[in-house]
């Protein structure tokens, strides 16, 4: 028989309870409202290496009339992340919100990993980009109660840790520091002339173990390709602001100072989709109502989705997933 037990135990689990109530107590102070949005949806976020779970020929639940039964979509999406549905919340007039949601990202599976696992996520309407990065900061300081979270740009990072300009190498340069430094791993990416892939490489082997060592660390100022939905400053060179939490090398939240322009974010789905295909992976829908959304009006935000799971792993000294969840995959 196969066991039927929780892997956390219960103090573990009661520890998440508290921390849980810590989340909202935080953003109700605040005058944030929770809101609850499908996990299941035509829409899905598109990108590149998040691979959201199908569902197929979900057919007509309800019994409605055989041409209505027709029309309903073949196949839907669970959600890597509440973000889509939240901002046609923000575009319909909604302020301040958070959502606790499950969220689901297949083929992610590790210490830290589990394809269905608990996220916060939280948008304001006239937030700027240092307002988003210091509400992570007070957020991390409430749930972990740690210092004030330092801000390191993407730059700064790399030449302190890799000894290399992220922006001006290329990716010769790139290659040769991670041949040097990580050769194991550089070894997977011979012949590969994707930058953002050796750039990838850098952070996750020579970058990340550092960050947030004594101090929690945000991580901003991405490179312009890495923009996702973030918005992009002018500079040399542009940069997106997009910033990172990291407590004791693990990253824990991915913020933005979000994109308003749909036909940007209409050209990176497009072009997020093309690079799936080129790595064997279907494309995503690229037509979605969270564009129709920006189309009538995004308001000027920040948003911000922390990885709860890893907060109680923190929180707890646990180094496996399973250690505070009730049950992992593998016993779902």
């Amino acid at each position: 028989m196969s066991d039927f037990r929780p892997t956390a135990d219960w103090a573990v689990l009661k520890h998440r309870a508290e921390l849980l109530r810590r989340v909202r107590t935080f953003f109700d102070a605040r005058g944030f409202i929770e809101v609850e949005t499908p996990l299941l949806s035509v829409d899905t976020v598109v990108d590149r290496h998040l691979d959201p779970p199908a569902v197929e020929s979900i057919g007509c639940p309800l019994g409605e009339s055989a041409a209505l039964q027709k029309a309903q979509p073949q196949k839907m999406w669970l959600q890597t992340s509440p973000e889509f549905a939240m901002k046609r919340l923000l575009a319909s007039g909604a302020g301040a919100m958070y959502q606790i949601a499950r969220a689901f990202r297949w083929g992610e599976r590790g210490p830290r990993h589990n394809p269905e696992f608990t996220i916060v996520e939280w948008y304001r309407p006239d937030d700027d980009y240092a307002a988003g990065m210091k509400l992570l900061s007070d957020l991390c300081r409430a749930l972990l109660s740690r210092r004030d979270a330092e801000r390191v740009t993407y730059r700064e990072a790399f030449v302190r840790h890799a000894g290399v300009d992220p922006h001006m190498a290329t990716l010769a340069e790139l290659a040769v520091v991670a041949e040097q430094r990580a050769p194991q791993s550089a070894a997977a990416l011979r012949g590969v002339t994707d930058r953002d892939a050796w750039l990838d490489l850098l952070l996750v082997e020579l970058i990340e173990p550092q960050l947030g060592r004594g101090v929690p660390t945000i991580l901003c100022d991405y490179p312009a390709s890495q923009a996702a939905l973030a918005r992009l400053r002018d500079g040399d060179p542009p940069v997106a602001e997009r910033f990172e939490l990291y407590v004791d090398g693990i990253e824990l939240a991915n913020g933005y100072h979000e994109l308003l322009d749909p036909e940007t974010l209409a050209a990176r789905n497009a072009e997020n989709n093309r690079l799936r295909v080129a790595d064997g992976k279907s494309p995503l829908p690229e037509a979605s109502r969270l564009l129709d959304a920006m189309r009538h009006g995004l308001p000027p935000c920040t948003g911000c989705a922390l990885g709860f799971d890893r907060v109680v792993m923190l929180a707890c000294q646990k180094t496996r997933i399973e250690d505070v969840i009730a049950f992992p995959i593998e016993r779902a």
